[in-house]
């Protein structure tokens, strides 16, 4: 711990690798307790899957391959969430069809690139230890964002959440923030790729929520303990990853997943001991 205190002090990468972890979990705190309590983690998924498409053609036309992430995650947040709101019965085809579609033709759009990068591989996994400055005020602006929207718009997310049809009763436009929820998710898609990258986004988007619900049952308290959970878990993970030579992203979501077993597990024994 002192050696990576240490480094930390004096490199740049690793105090970028550190604000964006933390960036990362506040984006996952806020809008991942959405994606739990609405049980939308797969939407997330397809969402998030679809983003190397667009990755891959903003990086063969010479563009920022990030830039290319939070469009075609918004496009995709838009499409799936108006099948998912007018066409059921092709919710699943749909999302299937991104998630293979989005993949395939960023691969081959990567695959096509001159002067092919193999970093931008490391979008799939992640490279916490790759982000630049740049990128940290990326994240700390779409950070802001969120917060902005959820603060303005907290009750209204909080209706469609819970009872859409009462919602719709009490006046609420819930196809507009139901869509809008679904952006958000896109945005934190975003946040997260350096971080763990698109094959790991779902579990760090998911698993301090999935947590903190066991613990905390106001929307607003599971927010803030799912933020302060993922900061514990990507902080703790940057420091494991320095120290022993691994890749961060995994270690992060290991230690969530673990965190989350664990969390159950208890709250199964103990639930059988009052029994």
């Amino acid at each position: 711990m002192t050696d990576f205190l240490a480094a930390l002090a004096e490199y740049g990468f690793l105090q970028n690798a550190l604000a964006a972890g933390l960036l990362a979990s506040l984006g996952c705190g806020v809008v991942g307790s959405y994606v739990v309590v609405k049980r939308i983690g797969y939407l997330a998924g397809g969402i998030s899957h679809t983003v190397l498409g667009g990755m891959g053609i903003a990086f063969f036309l010479g563009l920022n391959p990030m830039g290319g992430a939070l469009i075609t995650a918004l496009l995709a947040a838009l499409l799936i969430g108006w099948v998912s709101l007018r066409w059921k019965e092709g919710e699943d085809t749909l999302i299937g069809a991104l998630w293979a579609v989005g993949m395939a033709v960023g691969v081959l759009f990567i695959s096509q690139t001159p002067g092919y990068n193999v970093n931008l591989m490391s979008y799939l996994f992640g490279n916490i230890l790759m982000v630049t400055r740049d990128h940290v005020w990326l994240m700390g602006g779409l950070d802001v964002a969120l917060i902005v929207t959820v603060v303005l718009f907290y009750r209204q997310f909080l209706a469609v959440c819970f009872d859409e049809e009462f919602a719709r009763l009490r006046g609420v436009p819930v196809t507009f923030f139901y869509l809008l929820l679904l952006c958000m998710v896109a945005v934190t898609v975003v946040l997260l790729i350096q971080v763990v990258g698109l094959i790991l986004v779902i579990a760090l988007l998911t698993l301090p929520a999935a947590i903190a619900r066991q613990y905390v049952h106001t929307l607003g308290r599971m927010m803030v303990l799912a933020t302060l959970l993922g900061m514990l878990f990507t902080g703790l993970g940057l420091w494991l990853a320095y120290d022993f030579d691994l890749p961060a992203g995994a270690v992060i979501i290991l230690l969530a997943g673990a965190a989350y077993l664990l969390s159950t597990l208890a709250r199964g024994l103990r639930g059988k001991a009052l029994a």
